[in-house]
């Protein structure tokens, strides 16, 4: 019994706090560290994430790295017994949801961005972003040399020599691999540093001149060399109506529309194949796995033009699954899909921002699950109560438990944003420990849970023309219970 059970199990990993490790790339708090996975040991936590950030690393110099306080820590979790995933954050900390510090991309990039601001996302005002390099340098030379994907290559390889020691442990179990602001694969399209407000639709940010000479280019090829990027599309903060683009019968619709966001969409499905094929050779034969985050843009879902999905780069409409295009890229790879916003409830959102985070949730899971992934999820926001618990439940075993082996559909791993004092103490701490039992089947924590096999190389390039083949015709999504089987 306990056998079949043990496949219903999902492990559950906790974000590490945002400040583990100090702007001066210090690891300053050992002992509140320790006693921090202590209490998740003994919650039965699997294991922690954290960021690693590419700001602190090799913040110094090209080319010079400073695992030192990342060593540290990494320490602190192996002597915990706990397992560990690393983000490979090659993006700003500062300026999103819940972001308490400031760690700029390195100082040296920045300076690029001084001579040359193209280097970074800009909107159609010419707004620069400076969290993440915009996708149009990904292949071009700029850096002293080297091309966006080679800094984050030879990052990642940096990290693989110096980490060495966790990797061969079984230590390190999960490469998530960062694509983009926050660490997601989305362009910044809603950037509350740049004045953005929940919900608007966001913008389109591709303006950038290599962007631009990309899009021109593509046009020209399609035989419309007079298509520009579009001008119709609004300001941050405005509604979908209010803008030609996502009006009813508006430019979305139209063949030069369709033309611009597939590519735009495009563009990013191929960011993340080039970045997931570099991890791939990095890790070669390591016991991990490979992970890409997909943001979870739940406002405007409910209306036919989903505009702020669009912007962020995920072309979902009601009759094509934007989601769908981005598992098959990664069936490639081998690489599981972590999406957020698994706590929510379409009854908390508020009706006028057309919100539906359940349906979406449904949608890109079994989008994942159709392309055999693993998938993983997290919460978007810090969540201490039942309701929020028993949604993610949901959401883990969307059919239930299967007393009789492996259910039908179960996510592969949950983490939970993320360790804070107000977590581990009091109602909230025995609610959590609670949940984590409940994660896991109501069994005891299992540390030879979903083992892991050497990476083998990435399978050849999936042609774009391939990938679009799965958008279209939309498969409903899997049933999911409105309710857990197994609540706190």
């Amino acid at each position: 019994m306990a056998g079949n059970l043990l496949s219903n199990y999902v492990q559950v990993y906790v974000m590490l706090p945002l400040d583990v490790i100090t702007v001066d790339n210090t690891f300053e708090k050992a002992d509140e560290t320790r006693v921090q996975l202590q209490k998740l040991v003994e919650a039965g936590a699997d294991g922690v994430m954290i960021d690693v950030w590419w700001g602190l690393v090799e913040g110094k110099a090209p080319g010079v790295y400073d695992w030192s306080a990342y060593k540290q820590v990494f320490k602190l979790v192996q002597e915990a017994g706990l397992k560990l995933q690393a983000i490979m954050s090659c993006h700003q900390c500062g300026g999103n949801v819940g972001d308490i510090v400031n760690i700029p991309i390195p100082q040296w990039v920045r300076d690029v961005g001084e001579a040359n601001p193209d280097i970074f996302y800009t909107n159609r005002r010419k707004m620069r972003n400076i969290e993440y390099l915009t996708i149009g340098v990904d292949d071009q030379p700029l850096f002293q040399g080297r091309t966006a994907i080679q800094l984050y290559a030879d990052y990642m390889k940096s990290f693989r020599e110096n980490m060495a020691e966790f990797l061969d442990a079984g230590v390190i179990v999960d490469i998530e691999v960062g694509l983009g602001p926050a660490g997601e694969m989305r362009y910044p399209s809603y950037p509350q540093s740049q004045g953005w407000v929940y919900p608007g639709v966001g913008e389109f940010i591709c303006y950038d001149k290599y962007l631009e000479a990309d899009f021109k280019a593509a046009a020209t090829k399609a035989g419309h060399p007079e298509w520009e990027l579009p001008d119709d599309a609004g300001e941050y903060n405005d509604t979908p109506e209010k803008t030609q683009f996502f009006a009813d019968n508006g430019t979305y619709q139209t063949e030069k529309g369709k033309f611009f966001l597939t590519w735009y969409s495009n563009k990013l499905i191929k960011h993340g194949d080039k970045i997931l094929d570099e991890a791939n050779k990095v890790f070669l034969g390591c016991r991990v796995q490979l992970a890409i985050k997909i943001s979870g843009i739940h406002w405007w879902y409910r209306v036919p033009n989903h505009a702020a999905e669009l912007t962020a780069g995920y072309y979902n409409l009601d009759d094509r699954d934007g989601y769908r295009t981005i598992a098959h890229m990664l069936t490639r790879h081998r690489a599981s899909m972590n999406f957020t916003c698994a706590e929510m409830r379409d009854n908390e959102q508020s009706s006028e921002a057309k919100s539906a985070p359940e349906e979406l949730v449904q949608q890109v899971l079994s989008a994942g699950w159709r392309e055999g992934l693993n998938i993983a999820c997290e919460n978007a926001l810090s969540r201490y109560d039942a309701t929020a618990y028993n949604t993610i439940l949901r959401n883990a075993r969307p059919q239930g438990i299967n007393k009789n082996g492996p259910p039908e559909h179960k996510l592969y791993g949950f983490t939970y944003l993320r360790v804070s004092n107000e977590l581990l103490e009091g109602q909230n701490y025995a609610t959590f420990k609670t949940f984590v039992r409940r994660m896991h089947a109501n069994l005891d924590y299992n540390a030879n849970i979903d083992p892991l096999a050497p990476m083998e190389r990435s399978k050849p390039e999936i042609p774009i023309e391939q990938i679009l083949e799965v958008a279209q015709p939309k498969l409903e999504p899997f049933p999911f219970i409105e309710n857990t089987d197994l609540p706190v």
